[in-house]
């Protein structure tokens, strides 16, 4: 039998008939449960609805497990398989969640306690002075605890997936790097100083990466991390391995002549076809001074409490990228731009074609009642 009936010896000695019931079992994983129930009927009663639960694999444990005991061990099994990346975001993730709710028992996170969360990660401070965390990071942090609280209700510490709510977003375009700004850009490649000590000059190794860049889609640490091994000079094919893009698989293409030019013109005998000997943060610098130089001056487009920087005004590297994509949607089938960019989903490839242009040129072509033309063609006679 999966569980049985039972009452307490000492208290059947002190409480006589009195003595309350209890139900015992062996969960899934071998671990010996108890409960005290009352009434032998109701005893009775949860004791079929255990062995029910535990016939038919729907058993819930409704365990004591300590937050900061699972933590440990979900960070041992679970963290290890994922990027780099990824596990610092998660660990920055619960860091915050554990400052603002102080989980005891993971048995008793709750959507309520979401929510509270989600209260206080807002009033937390942003990185520049004087604002607040961005909505966009309340819900990337929200991403990362629904996925380990996932991972909690698999392994029976948590009874039911408690109800995450995303803040909503202003849904924005970002940034797209216009041919004449990315001319601009590309002729002031003559003002860089970095990279030094490569075999090529900052200038070409600048120019070569913009053309990779608005001709592959490529993110830029895909780029980054582009080996040599990787490149077929005679042929022009490129991969893009799973370990070094955010799709996590392979992707093979080809680089149109004019990269492929600039990246013959740059590759020398080291691991990397677009070697960086500095620190990281150093490369965004630098390309925000290479735009200064050709006196990029964007709009910023952040709300009016925003604390607006020089930063603001100037591209991303990703600006690239929504640009391959929108410069390509016209003439490359949907389904080879989704492919081409690595994402899952299409949704995830539609935000970044530009539909501006095609709502304006479809605005010609609207429906207009008849009566309306027909006043507007007095009026422009009048």
């Amino acid at each position: 039998m999966n569980a049985w009936l039972f009452q307490d010896h000492r208290q059947k000695q002190k409480l006589g008939d009195k003595c309350p019931w209890s139900v015992g079992w062996v969960d899934p994983e071998g671990n010996r449960k108890s409960k005290k129930v009352g009434s032998e009927s109701m005893a009775t009663k949860f004791q079929r609805k255990i062995e029910g639960q535990l016939a038919a694999g729907t058993y819930e444990s409704h365990g004591r497990k300590h937050w900061g005991d699972f933590r440990v061990e979900y960070e041992s099994k679970i963290l290890p398989g994922l990027a780099v990346k990824t596990k610092e975001a998660i660990t920055t993730t619960l860091n915050h969640f554990e400052k603002h709710v102080k989980p005891y028992r993971v048995s008793k996170i709750g959507t309520a306690m979401i929510d509270d969360f989600i209260a206080k990660r807002q009033t937390d401070r942003g990185r520049k002075p004087d604002t607040r965390v961005s909505t966009a990071t309340v819900n990337h942090d929200l991403r990362h605890l629904k996925a380990t609280l996932r991972v909690a209700v698999e392994w029976g510490y948590l009874s039911k997936m408690p109800k995450v709510r995303r803040v909503r977003e202003e849904e924005r375009i970002g940034h797209i790097m216009s041919q004449g700004d990315f001319q601009k850009i590309y002729e002031s490649c003559d003002s860089a100083t970095m990279p030094r000590g490569l075999t090529c000059g900052a200038s070409d190794w600048w120019r070569a990466l913009l053309v990779f860049a608005i001709t592959t889609g490529w993110r830029i640490d895909e780029i980054l991390s582009f080996r040599r091994d990787d490149l077929d000079l005679e042929t022009g094919s490129i991969l893009t391995r799973a370990t070094d893009n955010k799709g996590k698989r392979d992707s093979l293409d080809y680089l149109p002549p004019v990269a492929l030019t600039w990246i013959k013109q740059i590759v020398g005998f080291g691991p990397m076809v677009f070697p960086w000997p500095h620190n990281s943060r150093t490369l965004w610098v630098e390309f925000g001074r290479i735009q200064e130089a050709a006196s990029i001056k964007l709009p910023c487009r952040e709300s009016r409490e925003h604390v607006c920087t020089s930063a603001c005004h100037l591209y991303g590297f990703h600006a690239l990228r929504r640009s391959y994509a929108t410069l390509n949607a016209d003439s490359m089938p949907a389904a080879v731009l989704q492919k081409k960019m690595r994402h899952k989903s299409f949704t995830t490839t539609l935000k970044y074609i530009g539909l501006s242009d095609k709502m304006k040129k479809s605005a010609d072509v609207v429906y207009v009642p008849e009566f309306l033309s027909k006043e507007r063609s007095i009026g422009s006679s009048a």
